[in-house]
């Protein structure tokens, strides 16, 4: 296996070889890093690279597995970790300006996970300011670029992660999701991407005025990495206040459950299989017509195991209002009352886009949090029906750069972030998950957006990995030189 095979190895392959000792923690850390020192101004995934401390912490793996000592379920795998997510000791900037010198006293709950189970940190990736859009590009460290179009976005806010992991730049990120900000990276560039159920990965520091939307998440190129991830994040703490119990979930395991109408597998619940509804535009979004095409071919795919999909939409209305409202009202709370100062160092579009939200009365956002509780409501009932829904993750492929996002789709106005299939699950909390549907004629990745019930992520694993095995993905990689 020569250096490029070994960055684009699985997590779960490579924490397997150290264990058995045929591959040092040390020899896949240098091959990360120096991919990263070759591609990594191309792309701007990293806005940070901690070579030499990445380079001792494997060592020191390396000897933990030479003298036989306890081994985590990630001993020795490197990972990024999004800019906007404490680690102690290093600067935590969330691509701003404003706080270009902070360092983070502690490790959040997940990068505590990820310690524990032995992750190698090689470094911090890019994101929009303050995580605000589904395009990367900030004023302190400029733009990231998707692998498989330098011309175009990874994707946001998780932009950095996933141009990082699409390359070849490590096997896993860490990020975060408040309105679709993993999964549409993880479409843009042909990843897996899961928001995990509301509470289920802790969240500390509390994401202000977004922290009943706000979820940190895996990023990887394969289910069972994402899956793997999730074992050593899924863990209850103290300083969420949303944070749910542990509940011993292995989802590493789940994945291997059979799934569908194949034999031995498992029943939903009340021994009925699993249902499916696929619905091409969750009846509000314009979808253009290649991307709408390719994710229904791969949604009607699980016929193939003995899975009935039908089509159908919940009754969602018009979200818009509600992220309008809720999240360009928090986006007002944090920062339309910035000084004249403070605003210059701003991203301009950011600034423009909390102060058109700062004139809101209580009423319009009662109005919304109402509007909220109302979809809500609907995806319970629609969920009673089905198990699963499919749609696309985005209504179109990566968009160019220079852009926080299209203005029209399908010859439709869209409104911020009216482009993706996402954002509902943000306010519903439920769990949901991007795999590659496939790649468009131009050769840009295509996402499946799986959703399932609250509390029900390992059966959202199950039909992700259900799906790699029908059309695996993992083998294809961008044309990188």
């Amino acid at each position: 296996m020569d250096a490029t095979d070994l960055c684009f190895t699985s997590a779960v392959e490579l924490a397997e070889l150290i264990r058995r000792r045929a591959l040092s923690p040390v020899e896949i850390t240098r091959a990360v890093l120096e991919r990263i020192d070759r591609l990594n101004t191309r792309l701007g995934a990293y806005v940070m690279v901690h070579a030499e401390r990445a380079l001792g912490e494997a060592r020191a793996a390396e000897r933990a597995v030479m003298t036989g000592e306890p081994l985590g379920s990630l001993h020795g795998v490197p990972i990024s970790i999004k800019d906007n997510l404490w680690t102690a000791g290093e600067r935590t900037t969330y691509g701003s300006r404003l706080l270009a010198e902070f360092v983070a006293p502690e490790d959040a709950p997940s990068v505590a996970g990820l310690r524990a189970a032995g992750a190698i940190f090689v470094g911090r990736t890019n994101l929009p300011e303050f995580a605000w859009r589904g395009s990367t590009d900030n004023p302190l460290f400029g733009e990231s670029r998707n692998p498989w179009d330098l011309t175009r976005t990874p994707g946001g806010s998780t932009g950095g992660g996933a141009a990082g992991v699409a390359a070849g730049l490590g096997p896993l990120a860490l990020g975060s999701d408040g309105a679709g900000s993993i999964r549409i990276p993880a479409s843009f560039c042909g990843l897996v991407g899961l928001k995990p159920t509301f509470g289920r990965v802790p969240m500390y520091p509390a994401a202000g005025g977004n922290e009943l939307v706000a979820h940190v998440c895996p990023l990887a190129r394969t289910v069972r990495d994402v899956a793997l991830m999730m074992n050593a994040i899924a863990r209850h703490d103290r300083r969420d206040a949303f944070a749910l119990p542990d509940e011993g979930v292995d989802y590493l395991a789940a994945c291997d459950e059979p799934f569908g109408g194949a034999r031995g597998a498992t029943p939903v619940r009340g021994g009925a299989r699993v249902r499916i509804a696929w619905s091409p535009d969750l009846a509000f979004a314009p979808v253009e017509r290649e991307t709408r095409k390719i994710a229904e071919t791969a949604a009607r795919a699980f016929a193939e195991i003995g899975v009935t999909v039908e089509e159908a939409s919940p009754d969602l209305g018009d979200p818009s209002v509600i992220l309008k409202t809720l999240y360009g009202g928090a986006q007002a709370g944090a920062h339309a009352a910035r000084s004249a100062e403070q605003k210059a160092q701003m991203d301009p579009e950011l600034v423009a886009y909390a102060e058109a939200s700062a004139g809101l009365s209580v009423v319009e956002y009662l109005r919304a949090v109402a509007a909220r509780q109302a979809m809500v409501d609907s995806l319970r009932r629609f969920f009673e029906k089905y198990d699963l829904l499919l749609t696309p993750t985005s209504c179109l492929p990566a968009f160019p750069l220079g852009a926080v996002g299209p203005s029209e789709v399908a010859e439709r106005k869209v409104t911020h972030l009216g482009w993706t299939l996402c954002y509902p699950f943000n306010y519903s909390g439920q769990p949901a998950v991007s795999v590659p549907a496939g790649w468009t004629a131009s050769g840009l990745p295509v996402g499946l957006q799986i959703v399932g019930r609250r509390l029900e992520d390992a059966l959202v694993l199950r039909a992700a990995a259900a799906f790699e095995a029908l059309r695996p993905w993992a083998a294809r990689r961008p044309r990188l030189s």
